[in-house]
């Protein structure tokens, strides 16, 4: 745990009492401050209440009274499409408002750092998509490399629940725009922007306002070293702003598909090799075709931000290019499950979005589609230009009638449930086939959230295999 310091002897309000609010409670207590917590789930406040919380109704005239500060769990709006009534009270009170996240970068540091010989590192990882891949495996790497690490934030454990830094130890976070809009503090060593697409507008009140959310990682903490993927406008905008000039080495640009070779830092991936260049000159370059658990140009670009964060930590190419090779990939991103016959299973049920599912659908040369659940804005309009390496959609959930009308020439199955999709698409497939799941679409019509979706595709299928 991560003691929050500056509130000792204060009292600090807590709103959502998930995975970090609960962490953070006990945090606050370990900084020897006083949480209230509040919850508008009933069974929420019991769980507090029997590790020995106060709960405080906040919704309450006077509620405020005496609170230094309000901490916000991250699935919480405090300002679009209009704020949680607790936190409009706490705004017109004046009470400062942070998060886990921000109180994590004000505490993490220590006097017991003065005795270390390493000064321990802070890893950031942002984006639309790829962000928990690249996560993951910058911590894979930096184990194969024998550096003491972390893995918390958006994935893993949350913030404050980690255990304090110990010597040379880096913390590899990966943070939402959720997270990065309302940390008060914001200052990590190294600082990762894999790309931008539509997601989350209603919560950031359209575009300019997620990326500002994703932007703030960047322009509010300075970090030693800012990687950045270049293959969107709002990226090349970003290097461009925390550069000084094209060879300035602190902005390591990085690119899937885009050769970038005039920078002083670029990594970028083409036809399936990676390649690192510094200063006009090709520094090192690793084949990534064989790396199964990275398949397609999404994942080659993770593999680049990545590689380039680890770089900017001293991790030699070598070493990199092993950790590749014994990634297992994440549960629900690309996930191989299995084959049989030379037809291959593939689980990426976190693709929720178009351009999640556009990726994945560019991965693989014949695939059969099972997609569907509660559709997003414009369906899978966005799709078209990927769908000629569908053979077949199988299609699921609340939205199936929907995306069926949107598929053109390609052929479909309306098929309603997961079980009946994967019977039939494992019937029709042939060898050198791949059957994956690529929602494009939410969970929440027939599943809890995508990895309940991606664990019965899972169970589906071996029980097949």
């Amino acid at each position: 745990m991560i003691p929050v310091q500056g509130y000792a002897g204060l009292t600090v309000a807590i709103l959502g009492l998930g995975r970090s609010g609960l962490a953070t409670a006990r945090a606050l207590v370990a900084g020897e401050a006083t949480p209230v917590v509040w919850d508008d789930n009933a069974d929420a406040r019991a769980k507090a209440e029997a590790e020995g919380f106060t709960c405080r109704d906040l919704t309450r005239s006077g509620a405020f009274d005496g609170v230094t500060a309000l901490i916000v769990s991250p699935g919480i709006p405090h300002l679009y499409p209009a704020p949680n009534p607790v936190i409009a009270a706490a705004l017109e009170l004046g009470v400062p408002i942070d998060n886990d996240i921000g109180l994590f970068f004000r505490s993490y540091a220590t006097h017991e750092w003065d005795d270390f010989e390493v000064a321990p590192r802070v890893v950031c990882i942002t984006g639309s998509n790829g962000k928990s891949t690249t996560t993951a495996l910058v911590h894979h790497i930096l184990e194969e490399a024998g550096r003491p690490c972390q893995m918390a934030g958006n994935i893993g454990r949350g913030v404050l629940d980690i255990d304090p830094a110990q010597d040379g130890e880096v913390v590899v976070l990966e943070l939402s725009s959720y997270q990065t809009d309302l940390a008060r503090s914001l200052t990590p060593d190294v600082a990762v922007f894999t790309n931008l697409s539509p997601d989350h507008l209603d919560r950031h009140g359209g575009m300019g306002g997620y990326f500002a959310a994703k932007r703030r990682l960047f322009a509010e903490g300075g970090p030693d070293r800012a990687v950045i993927g270049v293959d969107e406008v709002e990226g090349r905008y970003l290097a461009g702003q925390m550069s000084e000039s094209p060879q300035d080495d602190r902005v390591i640009r990085v690119s899937s598909g885009t050769r970038l070779e005039g920078f002083g830092w670029s990594v970028f991936a083409r036809k399936g090799y990676l390649s690192e260049w510094r200063r006009g000159k090709q520094v090192a370059s690793l084949d990534l075709r064989q790396v199964t658990s990275l398949p397609g140009a999404h994942n080659h670009q993770n593999a680049c931000a990545a590689y380039a964060a680890v770089r900017a930590l001293g991790i030699g190419p070598k070493v990199i290019e092993a950790a590749f090779h014994s990634f297992a990939g994440l549960p629900h991103r690309s996930q191989t499950v299995g084959e049989k016959a030379g037809v291959r299973f593939v689980n990426d049920s976190k693709a929720t979005n178009v351009d999640a599912a556009g990726k994945a659908l560019q991965a693989f040369p014949k695939i059969r589609w099972i997609a569907g659940g509660v559709g997003k804005e414009g369906g899978i309009v966005g799709l078209q230009p990927y769908l000629g390496s569908v053979v077949k959609a199988y299609l699921i959930g609340k939205s199936a009638e929907e995306f069926s009308a949107q598929l053109q020439n390609t052929p479909f199955e309306i098929c309603g449930s997961m079980e009946i999709a994967v019977k039939r698409a494992s019937s029709e497939a042939i060898a050198g086939e791949v059957i994956l799941l690529a929602p494009a679409a939410a969970s929440f019509d027939q599943y809890s959230d995508f990895e309940a979706r991606g664990d019965d595709f899972t169970a589906l299928v071996k029980a097949l295999l």
